[in-house]
């Protein structure tokens, strides 16, 4: 298990540009990026955002233009021959033989790759196919050569998992295994980094996230303290909402009444103090004032309200 106090990803001021007749595209714009040891970090963003071509950058597969990146507190792509043995990542589908058990795939990939072909069972487990691991390929469900995929990184036990939209394409059923054999990964101690833009999924599985729009950061930390931030809305309960929309609407604050409840409302304040001592001061007694929790999806739309999803160029572009 890794030292939960270190970043086990870390990237400072890193920029990509694309170079073509129309110009230059930016497609990731001096993000910062910190990754802790252990849990599930989600990374999010629209399509078009720069999350794919962040991953690349990590891997090696693409060139920085500037800026800086770290592995295990190691230099990428300097050192990253030091470091790559504790990574694994599903960035493209994998190529399997189609007429190949799932478990044979798994035992050529270990023999060609010097790793012991004991680990196999021991991948297969964790990701939920000892029964079906004697199935041919070509008759797995998309959820369950997702899973084969991920089993296929596991080989090599990383300390680190990189997974870029494992959810695409899957069904709700294919997309509980994989949100089950993640939140499995995140408990034993493995370091997942979870790019997707499905953000009920990652509300679910992640303990922290990262927002980027444009290739620009906009948000990162615990997925709890994003939801909280900046909740402004409140459930309150009162005898007389009519008084109480008139006292409220007259202190400028918004107010309407509750959908939910015939004697609440739904008021729009930072500080629900006032809230409280307004009424107060009308005569008016609360019985109760709730905050209104957001989810991540509402927090994600109004970061990226103004992400033109990687159409503009320049300064403004963005890649997946």
């Amino acid at each position: 298990m890794n030292d939960t106090g270190q970043l086990v990803i870390e990237t400072a001021g890193l920029r990509k540009e694309f170079r073509g007749r129309r110009g230059t595209r930016v497609a990731v714009h001096g993000l910062d990026l910190a990754v802790p040891a252990g849990g599930v970090h989600g990374f999010l963003g629209p399509n078009g955002s720069g999350k794919t071509t962040t991953i690349r950058m990590l891997l090696g597969l693409a060139r920085a233009t500037s800026g800086e990146m770290r592995l295990f507190g190691e230099p990428v792509p300097a050192l990253l021959p030091a470091v790559i043995d504790r990574v694994g990542a599903v960035v493209e589908s994998p190529k399997f033989s189609p007429t190949f058990t799932g478990r044979r795939n798994l035992q050529l990939l270990a023999r060609s790759t010097g790793l012991p072909e004991s680990r196999v069972d021991a991948a297969l487990e964790t990701v939920g196919l000892t029964g079906r691991d004697r199935d041919r390929y070509k008759g797995y469900s998309l959820g369950m050569k997702q899973r084969l995929a991920i089993a296929a990184t596991l080989l090599k036990d990383p300390q680190l998992l990189i997974l870029d939209e494992p959810t695409n394409g899957l069904d709700p059923a294919g997309i509980r295994e994989i949100r089950e054999t993640i939140r499995g990964l995140g408990e034993r101690g493995v370091t997942v980094l979870l790019s997707s833009h499905i953000l009920a999924e990652v509300q679910q599985v992640c303990d922290s996230a990262t927002i980027i729009g444009n290739g620009r950061l906009l948000a990162s930390g615990l997925v709890r303290d994003l939801v909280d931030a900046g909740a402004t809305t409140h459930e309150v309960e009162v005898a007389d909402v009519d008084a109480a929309l008139a006292v409220l609407g007259r202190a400028g604050m918004s107010a309407a009444r509750s959908a939910t409840h015939p004697a609440g409302l739904r008021v729009e304040s930072d500080d629900p103090a006032t809230i409280t001592r307004t009424l107060g001061e009308a005569g008016l007694w609360l019985s109760a004032l709730t905050p209104v929790r957001r989810d991540l999806e509402s927090v994600f739309l109004e970061l990226t309200a103004d992400d033109t999803l990687g159409t503009a160029t320049d300064a403004q572009g963005g890649a997946s």
